[in-house]
């Protein structure tokens, strides 16, 4: 027997809020694929998995309007977005890697009573800086970074139809 959520549900099970749901049908993003004989939406397991394409893409910077023309045309697949993710992710575990060493080197020169150079100062800083912004500083460069690839992407698909 096949699942299916009414937009309640389906908000609570995704984290998203009914009132995204109902934006998302609207503009045509997002839309149910039945509903009750009283007109509730439902929603079923496809209905999820293409959320989860939404939510993937919108994650990695990309408008609303860029993600309906992406997922509409066919442009990318479930993989390539999962490939993406992972690719950010890596990005973001090298960021976490970097910090920690810092913070291992500055640690190491506090507990030996040696003086932290502006160098050290200076990286520290940029490192947790750039921490406290993540979610403005790195979806920028994130966005413009996969906006270059989807781009890439996208004139690779049109080259092959040609």
């Amino acid at each position: 027997m096949k699942r299916q959520w009414k937009t309640g549900d389906l908000a609570t099970l995704t984290g998203l809020t009914v009132r995204t749901l109902r934006y998302y049908d609207q503009i045509g993003l997002f839309s149910p694929s039945g509903q009750t004989e009283s007109g509730h939406r439902l929603y079923s397991e496809a209905d999820l998995s293409y959320l989860h394409q939404i939510l993937s893409l919108k994650e990695l910077g990309l408008s609303l309007e860029e993600i309906k023309s992406a997922l509409g045309a066919g442009w990318i697949s479930p993989l390539e977005i999962v490939q993406l993710q992972i690719g950010r992710i890596k990005e973001q575990i090298q960021m976490q890697q970097k910090r920690l060493e810092l913070l291992g080197h500055a640690s190491k020169l506090l507990q030996g009573k040696a003086p932290l150079t502006v160098e050290d100062f200076t990286s520290l800083l940029q490192a947790m800086k750039t921490g406290f912004e993540k979610p403005v500083l790195e979806r920028q460069m994130s966005w413009e970074r996969n906006l270059d690839q989807l781009g890439d992407f996208l004139a690779e698909k049109q080259s092959d139809e040609t």
